[in-house]
């Protein structure tokens, strides 16, 4: 079945599981669909309680420069208990035969290991 997804799009894909607790999100799979400018924000909590409504989750902003072909993955803000601090990002800049199913793609455009911090990443 197509899916049809607005150019610009940061779709993020995390590992199958059977329930949200049942293992870290991670890595993660960032698939970039090119075509035009976009944005996104990865937003992540404790998976249950109320925890968010005191603003104990984390933000992760994230930015598509389609002219330049760059992935800006902002510094996160905020912070939960058990939270990673440490995660890997696949990044897969999506065309033709690649990044197109629902599996994950077995050779990603980069690997980006992320700490918090602001990283910029270049794709072909």
């Amino acid at each position: 079945m197509p899916l049809y997804v607005m150019a610009g799009s940061i779709i993020p894909m995390g590992p199958r599981l059977q329930f949200s607790t049942e293992k870290p999100a991670d890595p993660i799979e960032l698939r970039i669909y090119p075509g035009s400018k976009g944005r996104f924000t990865l937003y992540e909590d404790q998976n249950d309680g109320y925890g968010y409504e005191k603003g104990v989750y984390t933000e992760i902003p994230m930015e598509w420069n389609d002219t330049r072909k760059q992935l800006t993955i902002g510094v996160r803000r905020g912070s939960f208990p058990g939270m990673l601090t440490q995660r890997t990002f696949n990044v897969v800049l999506v065309r033709k035969d690649h990044g197109v199913s629902d599996a994950e793609t077995a050779q990603p455009d980069k690997v980006v290991r992320y700490s918090g911090k602001k990283v910029v990443v270049q794709l072909p």
